[in-house]
């Protein structure tokens, strides 16, 4: 599915016009002005799904942070937005084959961390109080306790429900809505598999992060199932070899000046992993 099918970005004759029409002077940078440009970039044509590569300070998170603010994207977490994104904002344009839905969102490393560690924060929560709770049990089930007045009707209540309960049980029932520890790899897919809906145009910045290997992977194919049959549209900066072979993947090379369309067989990064275990091949023949 295509939402957004082209953004244009403004050239550096314009940038220039711009920054040289500003009287301010207590600004050492005019972010976002001027790094984009200067890889050539000035036209985004857009797939299903289109990947962004290239290292860092290649633009690749600026690029998605201006067209989610173009678009009025839903985001989670706050971005390094300086005086001057409107201006620039301003400058840029888009065409769309369909209107936009309005649970589209752009997913940021920052949003996955701040998810895990409030789920982590959440899990320590829940295992003081399975603590305590464990602690109230023992109490309870081995105390002689004898009701001597209507003061004494709760702890008749817990005392009766820890004879009727075994530990297990008795736990579970006072804990409610147990949230189930995850490791930080499934704790970060969870929140992609949350975040991404049906029918939307997703900005993903560098996904990857946190992630294992095969949780790459596993996003890879939920990624490629989302575009296919349900109605996605993913805009994706990475460097992950895993995200750059999906399938049907139109990839933006920003490193090459002017940015330049490549197969993901064909980039740098790609072919470093490649050049590595070919070296190491037959180590590998020996293990299997």
């Amino acid at each position: 599915m295509v939402y957004l099918s082209q953004f244009r970005f403004p050239d550096r004759e314009r940038e220039y016009d711009f920054t040289m029409s500003q009287k301010r002077t207590c600004y050492d940078t005019f972010y976002p002005f001027q790094v984009i440009s200067k890889h050539g970039l000035g036209v985004l044509d857009l797939e299903p799904v289109t990947i962004l590569y290239g290292g860092n300070g290649s633009g690749k998170t600026t690029v998605l942070n201006v067209i989610a603010e173009k678009l009025g994207l839903t985001r989670d977490t706050l971005y390094n937005r300086s005086c001057f994104f409107e201006d620039y904002t301003g400058m840029c344009s888009y065409e769309t084959e369909r209107s936009i839905p309005a649970g589209s969102r752009i997913i940021t490393s920052d949003d996955v961390f701040d998810f895990m560690l409030n789920l982590r924060s959440m899990n320590d929560g829940i295992d003081r109080k399975r603590e305590e709770l464990l602690e109230d049990y023992m109490d309870a089930k081995y105390s002689r306790f004898q009701m001597r007045s209507l003061e004494d009707y709760e702890q008749l209540k817990k005392v009766t429900m820890v004879k009727r309960n075994t530990q297990s049980k008795y736990i579970r029932k006072n804990l409610m809505d147990n949230v189930r520890e995850h490791s930080n790899g499934e704790s970060a897919f969870l929140y992609f598999a949350d975040k991404i809906k049906e029918d939307g145009l997703y900005l993903l910045d560098e996904p990857e992060n946190s992630l294992s290997p095969e949780k790459q992977q596993e996003l890879l194919r939920f990624l490629e199932d989302s575009a296919r049959f349900f109605g996605c549209q993913f805009l994706v900066a990475t460097h992950s070899p895993f995200l750059l072979s999906m399938k049907g993947a139109k990839i933006y090379d920003l490193d090459e000046e002017p940015v330049d369309v490549k197969r993901w067989t064909e980039l740098s990064n790609v072919r470093a992993y490649y050049d590595f275990f070919k070296k190491y091949e037959t180590e590998f023949r020996d293990t299997f």
